[in-house]
């Protein structure tokens, strides 16, 4: 009897325990339930998976053509969209060696205009197959080349014959004579004009990336090389006058001759600026710099302080070369800034519309 009641009390709590552990494990299940949907609740509404889109890339054909037989040279194939004409002529350059990409000029219709570098296929193409015409430019040489040569030629022969070196001058008149004090001026003065071209073609103007053919190389040192031999012979002759006006002329002549170049150099700083070069260029326009000012009234100062320098040298040497010089220089940069005026008009014609091109109020 005694065992009996025993086991029916171990089995009575048994019962009330299995019940609180029941209970305990609902209490834990709530609890985690809870604590989840805070959690989905607090982490927002659930975002579809981003959907990868496979773009197609377009690809050109270039077929390029002989402009004067129309005969097929070569297919460049697999050209993408950004591919600019440079790129064509890289891949053109390699299925042809013989042709260089500078030597390459390409053209959308038989004499038309040679296509820039930069120009994208993407537009230029009416088509997945673009046609292009193959003109050979022949042999080409870099800019910087064609000004370094035409500028150092120059310095180097007007020192040959202000030396007086033998063979030019007559040794015995070239001993007895004096030079006079404007000789040495004008031979400071004209190595000061052409080192600084040479300095500005290193260091400010950024012209490495085009080429001209080697025809212009030629015509360039030879018109700048003769017309150094012409000027050098005649101011450094031991026969030579001085001016007229003596001292006082060649005196304010070498200081406005000195303040051209000053304000030559500090334009083509100016114009060397990013802003100003390029497709987006912007119209250039004066700063904290006086030299800079001559911008508010012509388009083109550079080529204004270029020909008062040469203005001031004739008048400072009083030689006839040097006049004709000047003159044809003053055509030909007269020429080059009406080009340019009429450039910054088209494109900047807020700016420029009361301006002269290079001589205010006249040209």
């Amino acid at each position: 009897m005694f065992k009996r009641r025993k086991s029916l009390a171990s089995e009575r709590k048994r019962e009330i325990f299995s019940r609180g552990v029941t209970r305990s494990m609902l209490k834990n299940d709530l609890r985690n339930f809870h604590c989840l949907s805070q959690l989905v609740l607090s982490a927002g509404p659930l975002k579809s998976a981003p959907v990868v889109k496979h773009s197609k890339t377009a690809h050109f054909e270039i077929e390029i053509l002989d402009a004067q037989t129309r005969k097929q040279i070569c297919i460049v194939d697999k050209v993408v969209q950004t591919s600019t004409i440079h790129d064509v002529k890289q891949k053109f350059h390699k299925a042809c060696p013989k042709w260089y990409p500078s030597r390459i000029g390409l053209q959308l219709e038989r004499g038309g205009p040679f296509l820039k570098d930069y120009i994208t296929i993407q537009s230029i193409a009416t088509s997945s197959i673009v046609t292009l015409y193959f003109t050979d430019l022949g042999q080409q040489v870099s800019w910087t080349t064609v000004f370094l040569a035409e500028y150092t030629g120059p310095l180097i022969i007007y020192l040959l014959f202000y030396l007086r070196i033998p063979y030019i001058y007559d040794m015995k008149e070239s001993s007895r004579r004096f030079c006079h004090p404007v000789v040495h001026l004008a031979c400071f003065c004209h190595c000061i004009h052409y080192i600084r071209y040479l300095l500005e073609t290193l260091f400010v103007h950024k012209v490495s990336a085009g080429h001209t053919p080697l025809k212009n190389l030629i015509k360039g040192c030879a018109f700048y090389w003769g017309f150094t031999s012409w000027i050098a012979y005649y101011i450094n002759h031991p026969q030579y006058t001085p001016p007229s006006f003596g001292n006082r002329q060649v005196t304010v002549s070498a200081i406005i001759f000195l303040i051209c170049e000053a304000g030559n150099h500090f334009i083509n700083v100016t114009l060397a600026h990013p802003n100003h070069t390029g497709i987006n260029a912007c119209f250039p326009s004066p700063n904290y710099n006086p030299f800079t000012w001559m911008f508010f009234l012509v388009s083109c100062p550079n080529y204004t302080y270029e020909i008062g320098s040469w203005i001031s040298f004739t008048v400072m040497t009083q030689t006839l070369p040097v006049g004709i010089f000047t003159l044809l220089m003053s055509i030909q940069m007269s020429l080059w800034a009406q080009k340019k005026h009429k450039v910054y008009l088209k494109k900047f014609n807020s700016y420029v519309h009361r301006k002269s091109a290079m001589i205010p109020f006249i040209l």
